[in-house]
């Protein structure tokens, strides 16, 4: 059986409990070791300006630092490039926070379309009548 020391079961247990409610990010970087920031990223920031261009990047785990701000960066989502530029809001997050690596396209089914048909006959009756109100407003 493995021994645990409390405290690193009081961790262990609410990294579960984090886990388990969809929380994936819950326990933070330590302070000790400060923010990541990619080297390489960093470089380019300090040797272009703002207005040259996006920068190209696949650091999707990198931390947007305040010397970010301003610049457009294309953050790889595993297909291809999404520009991101870089606002006061976003200082802390990671690059990776928005650009989605998925499509969401809808839920299917048969009673999903059965909705969807639904809602496009009521915008073709309402078309149909708003028509029907001017050519009679106009005699």
């Amino acid at each position: 059986m493995i021994q645990l020391h409390y405290g690193n079961l009081y961790i262990l247990r609410q990294a579960t409990a984090c886990r388990q409610a969809g929380v994936f990010n819950c326990m933070a970087r330590s302070l000790k070791k400060g923010p990541y920031v990619d080297e390489k990223l960093m470089k380019k920031v300090t040797n272009r300006k703002p207005q040259a261009g996006s920068i190209k990047t696949w650091a999707r785990a990198s931390s947007i630092a305040p010397e970010f701000v301003g610049y457009t960066f294309g953050v790889h989502n595993g297909k291809s490039f999404e520009e991101v530029f870089v606002t006061e809001d976003m200082v802390g997050h990671r690059l990776g926070e928005f650009s989605q690596t998925t499509k969401f396209i809808r839920h299917g089914g048969k009673m999903q379309k059965e909705i969807e048909q639904q809602k496009k006959e009521a915008e073709i009756a309402t078309a149909q009548a708003a028509k029907a109100t001017t050519a009679t407003a106009k005699k």
